[in-house]
This record gives structure tokens, sequence and C-alpha cells, in this order.
């Protein structure tokens, strides 16, 4: 029995002793530890420094000097924010209990190019179709399709409807201004919906090292037929420096088929998949880890430009007029 013991205990020193041994030290709550964890994981990760001109060991030198052992846990949070607003990034994030740091300066400069309102009384009036996240009304002879976010799930059922409709009349507007983004699977079944065979839309890399320039092989990014069914006329997609993230992809992909065309002003950016991690202190942050090109090889960070490029009208507005509407429904019955 004492031999029994003897033994237990020699394994719980060797166990305790390996898993210390083993196992790295936890990174500290003190500001310095937590801003050094914070720049090396970006450091580590983010796809975009090459591309955006941005030397991260200077930053570092600039906001390193600034952390105090006192500090606060404010101040702490407003250095760090400076510090990612350098990426210029919309997908970069840092988040805590008090506070999310954000950039939204790839549209906060531009002209919305997007009236709300004017939609909904002119344009959707009050007997339009709700499917799921698209709202649908016929103008004459075409459908206009209004999607606000590609967070919100396209069902089959909603498709097939917006389809049925479609197939109607001579045409389909897709208006995707002030959408956001989302989910990427949404944007690829809208998409695929009028595709009429696989299309290589673009092609996405990962960073896979520590260097600036370590990245993974270029994939080629596919859009597919639907596999119920398929609308081949012709589609105008409208965007504007408020479509983002999964609507820039979107914008993308119907940019890609040979029956679609985008309209209005550049999407605002959001080419780089992101990805998340957790401070010491339980703050958490996100931040681009892949990047996209177009088959031109134009990053998709920098947003997708229009095939055709129109600004709405104050004077069109004044008269309950949307002028991009206007211009798709002409660019469709020409056709």
């Amino acid at each position: 029995m004492v031999k029994q013991i003897r033994l237990f205990l020699l394994l719980t020193f060797l166990f305790c002793a390996c898993e210390q041994w083993v196992l790295p030290e936890d990174p500290g709550t003190e500001p310095a530890a937590v801003f050094d964890q914070l720049w090396e994981d970006v450091y580590a990760r983010y796809s975009f420094f090459d591309h955006k001109n941005l030397d991260w060991q200077q930053v570092r030198t600039r906001y390193r000097q600034e952390v105090k052992e006192d500090m606060g846990q404010l101040e702490l949070y407003d250095l760090l924010a400076e510090m990612l607003f350098e990426l210029e990034d919309g997908h970069v994030n840092l988040s805590t209990g008090f506070n999310r740091s954000r950039n939204w300066e790839w549209y906060q400069n531009f002209p919305v190019n997007y009236d709300e309102n004017l939609i909904e009384e002119v344009y959707l009036r009050r007997d339009y179709w709700i499917s799921g996240p698209l709202w649908h009304q016929v103008l004459d002879d075409v459908l206009y399709v209004n999607y606000r976010s590609f967070g919100q799930r396209i069902s089959p059922a909603n498709l097939r409807v917006v389809l049925e409709r479609a197939k109607r009349g001579r045409g389909v507007i897709i208006d995707v201004r002030n959408n956001g983004g989302g989910n990427l699977s949404n944007a690829s079944l809208l998409a695929s919906a009028f595709a009429a065979e696989e299309t290589i839309y673009a092609r996405e890399r990962k960073k896979s090292g520590p260097a600036t320039n370590d990245f993974g092989p270029w994939q080629d990014m596919k859009i597919s037929p639907w596999e119920e069914d398929t609308f081949l006329g012709p589609v105008v997609v409208l965007t504007n420096r408020r479509s983002y993230s999964a609507t820039t992809f979107f914008a993308q992909m119907m940019k890609s088929l040979p029956n679609a065309i985008t309209l209005g002003d550049q999407t605002g950016g959001g080419g780089g998949t992101p990805v998340f991690g957790e401070l010491s202190n339980g703050w958490t942050y996100r931040f681009s880890a892949t990047q996209t090109i177009d088959l031109d090889e134009r990053q998709l960070e920098d947003g997708v430009l229009t095939d055709v490029r129109v600004d709405l009208s104050p004077v069109a507005v004044s008269r309950g007029e949307d002028n991009l509407i206007s211009a798709a429904l002409r660019i469709i019955r020409q056709q």
C-alpha cells in the first residue's frame, strides 16, 4: 500500500512537472502584455500590409512607447483601437464589454447614393412581396429586388418565388446598396440563380506565415448554376460605397456573368475574410487574413468597380425618382 502511494505521488509530480514544461505560460493581463499579444497576432496573420504599404514594425515603435503599466482599461482600449485604425480596414474590430472599435471610412467620405424612404414609397410601395430577406416588386415589366443584408438567410423557397416572378418579365434589378455584407453563402446562392454555367469570378489566397508576403497558393473561386432553375435574362445590380464584404463578393460574382452588369458607385471593399482572437484580458478582436483578386488581379479589398457609373441625383429625388433605377430599367428594356 505504501509503495502504491509513493508511486502515485511520483507520477503526480512527474505529470505536473511535464505539464509545466510542455504548456507555455499564459500571457499576462498587464497593459504591455496585452499590447504585445495583439500586435504580434496581427503581424503574423494580417493579409494587407504590403498592399496598403503599411510598416507594422514602425507602428509598434510609435504606439508601444505609449503603454504605461498604470494605465486604465479605457486608456488601453483607446490606444489599441487607434493602433488598429492604422490598418484602414472595415473588417478590423476590437470588442470589449464597453465599446467596439471600427473603421467606417470606406463609406463615410462618399455620397450615399441611396434613399431608403424613396425606395419604399415609390418603388416597393405597399404591396411588395416579402420572400424572406428578399423584398420584390414588379416595375411594369421588370422585377425589382431589394436585399438589405447578406446576414439574412435566403431559403430555396424564397429564391424560387423570385425567379418565378422574374420569368414573367423582361429582366431583374437587384438592389444591394447599403447592404453591409454577411454570409458569403447567401451571396453565392443568389448569384447562382442567374448563372448559365460554372464560372470563375475571383481568386483567393490565405496568409500562411509570419512574413508580410507569406501566402498559400491562389485558389479559384467559382459560382455554379442553381440546381433547381436559373434566370438568364438581363440583370442589373445596383451598388454603392456602403455595399461591403459579402456584397462586394456578390457584385464581383455578378460582374463575371454575361447577362449581368453592375450600376451605381463601386462597392466599399472588404475583400479579406476575417479571423478572430481573444486577448488575455478577455477582449476579442478580428482582422482580415486572406486576399481576393478579380480576374484582372485587382484587389477586392479596394471595392468592385461598376460597369456603369451613376450617382443619385438630388433633382431626380426631388421629383420622386431614383435615377439609378431609371437607368437600370432603360438598360434592360433596350436589351
